[in-house]
């Protein structure tokens, strides 16, 4: 096995062997969601991708800590920071506090992240719980002459801080390119540049969620929350940063000004970017009608959908596509990674029934050396996979009695799906969901219940008809709906 791993770094815009700053220690920040509403698809694609490279560098026995911010302050309307809080705005038309809000969707998406058995990080730290680090950031950013206080609000200066440094570094835009294409947004009239945004904002007096500072009552932007919390739990530079290609022109953009203008130093050391959805091609998008949640997805509930498909279907056809490329889902490509991920477990479970003999025409060694070479060359999760169903392939020929082979290969082949596909993959077998089905399902007839509140009956009807194509029977009664399996 080579030991040499190679990642992408978008800073760079190469392939990089990877060298952590403090070996064996590894300090990854990935970008975790933003709780005013359900986690879509992209979000669950970026961190099933972080969660395969977290399970390979625990692998490869790295030491991580593994830092995932929740987002719950200061993502406003628009990309540069201006526009109501979120948060706010939907506390006010649900009338409940904004923390309800937090709470009810940062449990959602713990759910959801167990669905697709994903690792928790090391640390999950909130926006709302780093006020005080945030504010002593944006002080030292100001003392160093790259950020001003208008009306109680704090801005930092793009134009100021690209004299010396490159601001468009990440993505290697061209700023005057970037000063044309500016869209006149509220607040521009209190900026010295176009492109600056804020670090600090101002709130109004009938805003919900806003904290005491040196400038007034006020809220912080979006981008310093990640800068603050990823130096704290992880030092001023540390190993890998990541998150959606979405974040870079802008989020990871001005995370980088943040950081060097405060601790003058580039705060990671390795950027890496998870690509977008496409649905038949398209891309996924709510004004398109054509994305998905993924409770939508588990359920068949969504119109574009023939029926729901397992969590683990979901996360395996997520691992057949490099994390850099592009990931469109179809019908069709969702069936056959279903048949697929069937095959790859039916094949786990013959290893248990192979006769052995005393000749060996396999080489499950070359096999693991070729896997191993797929997840070094960055993460190359299709390439490997393809190199396990070609252990499949041997094992399906040693149980028919086409080919021999020795105890020891069978252990190596047991070996081989134990590190590969359980370990790093991060899948499971089905049927060691059965446990926790009950508060799946739960869930599932809620969502019904609620669909038939509403009159929704082609949303209920779907999602009986997709139960039931997956062998689950649902039975309406007085005292509420039940459910048995096939």
């Amino acid at each position: 096995m080579s030991n040499k791993l190679v990642i992408y770094n978008t800073l760079t815009r190469k392939k990089e062997l990877f060298e952590p700053l403090n070996p064996p220690f590894v300090g990854m920040y990935v970008c975790g969601p933003t709780v005013y509403s359900d986690v879509h698809l992209g979000n669950c694609r970026t961190f099933v991708s972080f969660d395969l490279i977290y399970r390979y560098l625990l692998h490869l026995k790295y030491k991580v800590r593994y830092v995932r911010n929740i987002t719950d302050a200061g993502h406003l309307e628009g990309d540069r920071d201006e526009g109501d809080d979120k948060f706010s705005k939907k506390a006010r038309l649900e009338q409940v506090e904004p923390m309800e809000i937090v709470q009810r969707y940062t449990i959602g998406f713990h759910d959801v992240m167990n669905l697709f058995n994903t690792l928790p990080p090391s640390i999950e730290p909130t926006a709302t719980g780093h006020i005080a680090e945030q504010i002593e950031m944006i002080k030292e950013i100001i003392e160093n002459g790259f950020a001003y206080e208008k009306n109680g609000t704090v801005y930092f200066d793009v134009e100021k801080y690209s004299k010396d440094h490159n601001y468009t570094i990440l993505t290697n835009r061209n700023l005057e390119e970037l000063l044309a294409n500016t869209r006149d947004l509220g607040g521009q009239d209190e900026k010295h540049g176009r492109l600056d945004f804020a670090l600090w904002i101002k709130a109004k007096s009938e805003h919900i969620m806003r904290w005491p500072s040196p400038w007034g009552w006020g809220f912080p932007g979006w981008h310093i929350e990640c800068s603050a919390m990823s130096s704290k739990y992880l030092g001023e530079t540390f190993d890998i940063h990541g998150g959606g290609m979405d974040l870079a022109a802008t989020h990871h953009t001005n995370e980088i000004a943040q950081s060097q203008a405060c601790n003058h130093s580039q705060p990671a050391k390795y950027w890496m970017h998870t690509n977008m959805l496409t649905v038949n091609g398209a891309r996924m998008s709510k004004s398109a009608g054509n994305g998905f949640l993924p409770h939508e997805l588990f359920t068949g509930s969504h119109p574009l959908l023939s029926r729901g498909f397992s969590p683990m279907t979901v996360r395996f056809f997520m691992l057949q596509a490099h994390y850099r490329s592009t990931l469109d889902f179809s019908n069709e490509a969702l069936e056959a990674s279903d048949k697929g991920f069937k095959r790859l477990m039916a094949a786990y479970g013959l290893l248990g029934k192979l006769k052995t003999s005393e000749r060996s025409e396999v080489d499950v060694a070359a096999i693991r050396e070729r896997c191993y070479d797929a997840m070094n060359d960055d993460f190359n999760s299709p390439i490997a996979i393809a190199e396990l169903f070609e252990a499949v392939r041997i094992i399906n020929s040693i149980y028919d009695g086409k080919t021999a082979a020795t105890a020891q290969d069978v252990a190596a082949l047991k070996s081989l799906m134990d590190d590969f596909v359980f370990d790093i993959l991060g899948l499971k077998e089905e049927h060691a969901q059965t446990e926790d089905i009950s508060h799946i399902m739960d869930f599932i007839i809620q969502l019904r219940h609620e669909a038939k509140l509403s009159k929704d009956y082609v949303t209920s009807d779907k999602i009986r008809n997709g139960l039931q194509a997956l062998g689950i029977q649902l039975k309406d009664g007085k005292e509420g709906t039940t459910w048995t399996k096939a």
